[in-house]
C-alpha cells in the first residue's frame, strides 16, 4: 500500500457552530430563549445563553493560522477558516486533507453539553440538547451523506431522558454519545453509581459508543500558574488512564456485553503499560478483593469494551498487538491546535507506513466503521474514498495562511514564554469585553456570573 491509497476516517474533530444553529430545530416556545451568537465591542463573538457567554476560544480553531499566532484569545467566525463552521467548506478541507469521514465534537455547549447542564430550567436544557442533536445529525452530518459520523450530547442531570435520547437518535443513524471523563467534576455521581445504568443499558441495546473526550469533566489542569503551558497540554491526554482504570475494574461493565467507550484524544502509547499493570494487580490481589472477571483478565475486558484513539502516536502503533489492533482508531482533531491538517496523511504515514495492509485498514477506517455502525461506502464508492481521490477533488482549496489573527507572540508574555497564567488571563479577558449596544444584554451581570463560575471551576479542578 502507498500513502495515497489510505482511507482515513477521523473519530475526533470539532465544529465551531454557525449562528443559525438553533433557528430551524428549536421548539417554538423556546426560540426566544435559545442561544444566540453575539458580537462584542472588540469584534469577537460569543454565544449567549441564560446569563452564560461562551467565547470562540482561539486554540479551538487555529487551522490555517501561522503557529506563532496561536493563542487563547476569543475569535470571531471571520478570523477562522470557513471550514470550522460551514459544512460545505468543511468538506473541502476534509478533501484537501484526504479525509473521508469525520466525527465532530461540540464546541459552544461543551463536549458533553455542559452549557445546558447549568440551565436552571431543566425543560429548557433538555429542549436545547435535543435541538443541538437534531441540528448536528440532520443539518451538519445529513448535508453530506457518508462524510460524517454523527455524535449526540447527553442530558446528564436526567439519565432516563438521556437513555430516551440515545434510542431516539439511534433511529436517525447516530451511534455515538458523549460522556465526561470525570462525572464528579461536573457535580454528578461516579461511574460506579447505579445512577448511570439507564445510559449504559440504552447504549448496550442500540450499539451506541460512549465517547469520553479529554478535559470533558476534569477541567483545566492549572498547576502553578507560572509554569509553561506545555505542561498542561502534554499531560491532558493521559488523564484518560484514570477513566480506563475506572471502567475496566467496574462492576457494571461485564453486565453489558455491547457497551463500548472511546478514549477520545487519549492517545495509545501509555496503554500497554496500563494493561500490564491492570493484569498484574488483578493476579496479585483478586483472591482477597473478590473482584473477578471469570476466566478473563482486565486486559481482555479493555479490548472488548474500549476503543483507543490517537492523532500521532508511533509508540502506540509499534505496540499495537499489545493494545489490540481492533481497538485502535485515528483522529485528525480539526480545527484544534493539535491537528495535523492539512498534512494528516504525510504525518500518519511516517508511523504507519511499515505496517501490514490489514492493520492499516483496521486503524484508519475499518474499526471506526464497525464500532460506530458507519458505512460511508453506501454513498462514496471505495475507489473514490482514498487520500489521492479526495485530494483530486480539492485542487481549488486555498491553503494560504490566515495571518493577522491577533495572537500573542513570545515577546508579549511577561516571562518571555507562555505560562498557564497567561492562558487564564487571556480567557478572563474574553469575558470582560462588553457587548455592542442595543442587543439587550447586561454585560456587567453576565461578566460577574461567568467570573464566579470560572473561579469555582478552577477551585474544583
Amino acid at each position: 500500500m502507498q500513502m495515497d491509497d489510505m482511507i482515513l476516517v477521523s473519530v475526533d474533530d470539532h465544529v465551531c457552530e454557525p449562528p443559525e444553529l438553533f433557528e430551524r430545530h428549536s421548539p417554538a416556545r423556546y426560540k426566544e430563549r435559545a442561544p444566540r451568537l453575539l458580537t462584542k465591542d472588540d469584534g469577537s463573538q460569543v454565544w449567549f445563553f441564560e446569563g452564560n457567554q461562551v467565547p470562540n476560544v482561539g486554540l479551538n480553531a487555529v487551522v490555517g493560522r501561522p503557529p506563532d499566532e496561536y493563542g487563547m484569545e476569543p475569535t470571531s467566525l471571520r478570523q477562522m477558516r470557513k471550514g470550522c463552521y460551514d459544512v460545505d467548506a468543511r468538506i473541502d478541507d476534509m478533501n484537501v486533507n484526504g479525509v473521508l469521514g469525520s466525527m465532530c465534537f461540540a464546541s459552544m455547549c461543551g463536549f458533553v453539553g455542559e452549557l445546558f447542564h447549568r440551565c436552571e430550567d431543566r425543560d429548557l436544557g433538555e429542549a436545547m440538547s435535543r435541538t443541538y442533536n437534531d441540528w448536528h445529525i440532520d443539518d451538519w452530518c445529513g448535508s453530506h451523506p457518508g462524510r460524517f459520523i454523527p455524535l449526540a450530547i447527553p442530558m446528564l442531570w436526567n439519565p432516563e431522558a438521556t437513555a430516551a435520547e440515545i434510542r431516539r437518535v439511534a433511529k436517525k443513524g447516530c451511534h455515538g454519545i458523549t460522556f465526561p471523563d470525570t462525572p464528579s467534576g461536573l457535580g454528578y455521581p461516579s461511574v460506579h453509581s447505579d445512577y448511570w445504568d439507564p445510559i449504559w443499558r440504552a447504549c448496550d441495546e442500540t450499539g451506541t459508543v460512549i465517547c469520553v473526550h479529554i478535559g470533558s469533566g476534569t477541567g483545566m489542569n492549572l498547576q502553578d500558574t507560572s509554569a509553561p503551558v506545555e505542561i498542561m497540554i502534554t499531560g491532558t491526554n493521559i488523564t484518560l488512564f484514570n477513566f480506563a482504570n475506572e471502567v475496566v475494574f467496574s462492576k457494571f461493565i461485564t453486565k453489558y456485553p455491547n457497551l463500548k467507550f472511546a478514549l477520545s484524544e487519549g492517545g495509545t502509547g501509555w496503554i500497554p503499560y496500563f494493561l500490564e499493570r491492570a493484569d498484574y494487580v488483578h493476579e496479585h490481589h483478586h483472591r482477597w478483593t473478590h473482584n473477578g472477571f471469570g476466566d478473563k483478565q482486565p486486559s481482555d475486558v479493555f479490548r472488548e469494551h474500549i476503543m483507543t484513539c490517537f492523532i500521532d502516536d508511533a509508540v502506540g502503533l509499534e505496540n499495537r498487538k499489545r493494545i489490540g489492533v481492533d481497538t485502535i482508531t485515528w483522529e485528525c482533531d480539526y480545527p484544534h491546535s493539535d491537528s495535523t491538517w492539512p498534512n494528516s496523511p504525510e504525518t500518519l504515514w511516517k508511523s504507519i507506513g511499515s505496517l501490514p495492509d490489514d492493520d492499516i485498514h483496521a486503524i484508519t477506517h475499518r474499526n471506526a466503521m464497525r464500532d460506530f455502525r458507519y458505512d460511508p461506502f453506501r454513498h462514496v464508492p471505495e475507489a473514490e474514498a482514498t487520500v489521492a481521490a479526495l485530494r483530486a477533488k480539492a485542487t481549488h482549496v486555498d491553503l494560504s495562511p490566515l495571518a493577522g489573527g491577533g495572537g500573542k507572540v513570545p515577546s508579549d508574555y511577561e516571562h518571555g514564554y507562555c505560562t498557564i497564567g497567561d492562558i487564564m488571563k487571556q480567557m478572563s479577558g474574553a469575558y470582560a469585553v462588553a457587548f455592542k449596544e442595543g442587543q439587550g444584554i447586561d454585560p456587567a451581570e453576565a461578566q460577574k456570573q461567568l467570573m464566579e463560575r470560572m473561579a469555582q471551576q478552577a477551585k474544583t479542578s
